[in-house]
Order: C-alpha cells, then structure tokens, then sequence
C-alpha cells in the first residue's frame, strides 16, 4: 500500500474562527498556535484548564454540539473521549471543514507538521503522523540551520518584490532574478 501523502500548505487564520473541542493541557498548546497565527478561537469542553482562561479566547464550558460548528473554518479535537472526537470529525466531514483530531491521523482532514519559526519563515516537518517525536526532533535539528540572519534576508527579499514585478515582466525572470540574490548572499 503506496504511503499517504498530504498537500503541504500554509493557511491563513488571521480573523478566521476556529474551534477547539477540549479544555486541557492538548487544546492549550493547540490554541496557543492557533492564536500565534491570528486566529480567533472558540474552546468548547465541559471542562477548561486555568491557562485558557488566560488567553482571548471564547469558553463555552459544556459538551460539545454540532452547532459549535456553524461558521467555522476549521476544527481541532483534542478530547481524550475517543467517541466525541468520532463525531466531531463525522460532523465537520459532513460540512466539507478541515477537521484535525489530535493523534489520530485516520481522523484527520489535515495534520499539523511539527514547526520552527524565526518570522517570517517557517519550516514544517511531517512524518505523516507517523511519528510526532520524529518530526519535532527533526524540527529542532533545523532549528540550528535556519537563523535570525535568514529572516533578514528574506524581509529585504521581500521589499525588493514589487519592484522586481515591475522590474521583470514573467515570473521565470523574477524566479531567477531572486535566486541569484539568494546565491550571492548565502553562497
């Protein structure tokens, strides 16, 4: 059986509302990302654990109903209750909305890579959920490689984009164009 492969994207979840089923120590760190990234954030679980009531966040202390996903544009299910996390998942499938139940890939619409971030670069490692200690050890080996000075760089790249689009009229000439910055800079 070939291995499952998934489509590596970056999302955008700036003012984008995101539910999160489960109040504990799984759905904090999953909330704390999620908000990392601007996202606006509704935490449903009958109980929640004092670090979310730290964050901007919306609590909703009760079970989860299928309502809960009435506009959203993605949900995490971080419960321990194999059952609620089935039919979380079962109700997004059914609304066509990204769906991610922690640790259960078979249970999951997308999965979340492992990540270092030195603004504005990210690097993400998957293991297909294979295995999440892998890729957070991977994750951190790149952490040594990928440094403060590549983030410079890549905001002076970034500057010098509209006037390489006016520059260069085709994207293979701005493609190249960039590349040869990037070698003369890094080698």
């Amino acid at each position: 059986m070939p291995e499952k492969r998934y489509y590596m994207a970056c999302l955008d979840l700036e003012r984008r509302d995101v539910l999160v089923v489960g109040g504990g120590s799984v759905a904090f760190e999953k909330v704390e990302g999620l908000l990392t990234c601007g996202a606006r954030v509704t935490v449903v679980a009958p109980k929640i654990a004092a670090e979310l009531e730290r964050h901007d966040v919306t609590l909703r202390r009760r079970a989860y109903r299928e309502s809960d996903l009435d506009g959203r544009f993605l949900v995490v299910a971080a419960t321990s209750v194999t059952d609620v996390n089935r039919r979380v998942f079962a109700d997004a499938e059914a609304r066509g909305l990204l769906c991610n139940v922690v640790d259960v890939p078979e249970l999951c619409s997308f999965i979340l890579p492992a990540v270092h971030r030195v603004d504005p670069i990210a690097v993400a490692i998957s293991t297909g959920g294979a295995s999440p200690a892998l890729a957070q050890r991977l994750r951190d080996e790149i952490a040594r490689v990928v440094r403060p000075e590549h983030a410079t760089l890549a905001r002076r790249l970034r500057d010098l984009r509209p006037s390489a689009k006016e520059r260069f009229p085709t994207y293979e000439e701005r493609r190249d164009y960039f590349q040869r910055l990037v070698e003369a800079e890094l080698g």
